[in-house]
């Protein structure tokens, strides 16, 4: 089946591949058990990475661990003693990532979260290895790194009290307000993506999910990828550019004159920031006894930007990101982004079945504030950016231009989507004045 051949392709050849790296890198005598990690050969959606376990068939003794002197940047020894690692091997056919420079700023940007979350301990960041990278004509990008003690935060959450919930809270606001307070080195002088230069310092380059970039502001970083967004819906044989009824001629405009006056209001544009980008449940680690986090991973998307990006692009499962305008006023998410400008209501509303989880979201708040943590309620001008990050989305919605999804849904469900959001963007020109 065609769903199998997106992850499943080529898995002994990885397999093979892991091993060999192992034996030549780590003088194994034997082989190393490799077991794959949340991997689904069937899933329909391709994976950004292959993540593997790794089990030694010895502890690794210290003279090994230490063998290779001139060691890469962003990486240290393995401790001697070690006997399971994680492997990531970068998927060269992922939706939208860009193999020139990924492995390179996840290298990067783990030195720099390395370093802003030093306060944590036990440390909070996994160490790196070793790596490659995926740019051509490396066949395969990779990433050996330390395995991280706990379980994801997202597969006890539902189950937990609010108490609970709060107690992961503080930690989470806690590692925020470290990425935030951490003082950029003056080496990153752009907005975007990070690597690693032949004299060992971290600066500016293009950023992973875009192949854009890096941008002397953060404005200047929407308006690229918007007119990038435009480029691909000239491409796409539902979209066709969104021309049809002048919607074209209106984002256009928008582009032009629109996106910088959003960003009048944002006093702090200039301000950088480590962002994760994908700041969730499932990409934290915990300990259940303790109720500990124990692990921040996966930095595939993080990036260098301005403290509003975070929040929206991450913190589902807690009170969810923070959109732009929806068009529908009554909506509880309008509601609930309004709470999160001005302030929650009290009492707060009831929480319903399949509802916004009021509770939640003002217990996560409430952590924020008090740590004093930048958060939309205190970043003067993020629903204005919001709204250009909002048209954004709405250049390219997923349903009609994920080469995954397409096939999974009948021509008349795509073409109803397609028109769907038409009328969403044409609404939300309209109310952005355009």
């Amino acid at each position: 089946m065609a769903v199998t051949n997106q992850n499943h392709a080529n898995y002994q050849a990885r397999l093979d591949f892991i091993q060999h790296l192992l034996h030549d890198r780590l003088d194994l005598k034997e082989d190393a058990e490799i077991v794959p990690i949340q991997y689904d050969p069937e899933c329909p959606f391709k994976y950004n990475n292959s993540v593997y376990r790794i089990s030694l068939p010895l502890p690794l003794p210290l003279d090994k661990s230490t063998k290779d002197k001139a060691r890469q940047p962003g990486c240290v020894p393995i401790p001697a003693g070690t006997k399971t690692l994680i492997m990531r091997l970068s998927n060269p056919i992922a939706e939208g990532m860009n193999p020139e420079t990924r492995i390179e700023n996840e290298v990067a940007i783990i030195t720099l979260a390395s370093t802003a979350l030093s306060s944590f301990h036990p440390h909070v960041v996994p160490s790196i290895y070793g790596w490659a990278s995926a740019a051509p004509p490396s066949s395969q990008g990779w990433i050996l790194q330390e395995l991280m003690p706990g379980t994801p935060v997202n597969e006890a959450f539902k189950t937990l009290d609010l108490p609970q919930k709060q107690k992961i809270f503080a930690q989470m606001a806690q590692l925020l307000k470290a990425l935030q307070d951490y003082e950029i080195p003056a080496s990153i002088t752009g907005f975007g993506g990070v690597t690693i230069d032949e004299n060992g310092r971290i600066v500016s380059t293009a950023m992973t999910s875009v192949g854009l970039g890096p941008w002397p502001s953060y404005e200047a970083h929407f308006i690229d990828r918007l007119a990038l967004a435009l480029r691909k819906a000239d491409a796409n044989s539902y979209i066709k550019g969104w021309r049809a009824n002048g919607v074209r001629d209106r984002l256009d405009c928008f582009v032009e004159r629109g996106v910088p006056a959003q960003f009048e209001s944002l006093s702090s544009k200039r301000d950088r920031v480590i962002v994760h980008a994908d700041f969730t449940t499932n990409n934290l680690l915990f300990d259940a006894a303790s109720e500990r986090i124990t692990a921040l991973i996966d930095y595939d998307f993080a990036c260098i930007l301005h403290p509003s990006y975070e929040f929206l692009r991450s913190f589902d499962g807690a009170g969810g990101q923070f959109r732009g305008w929806s068009g529908d006023e009554a909506s509880e998410q309008t509601a609930m982004r309004e709470a999160k400008l001005r302030g929650f209501p009290s009492p707060i509303p009831p929480t319903v079945p399949d509802g916004v989880k009021w509770d939640v979201a003002k217990t996560w708040e409430d952590e924020l504030e008090k740590l004093d943590v930048r958060r939309p309620r205190t970043i003067a001008g993020i629903d204005s950016v919001a709204d250009v990050d909002t048209t954004l989305r709405s250049i390219l919605p997923w349903r009609v231009t994920n080469s995954d999804v397409l096939w999974l849904q009948s021509e008349e469900v795509i073409v109803s989507c397609r028109n769907e959001n038409e009328e969403q963007l044409v609404k939300l020109l309209g109310r952005l004045g355009f």
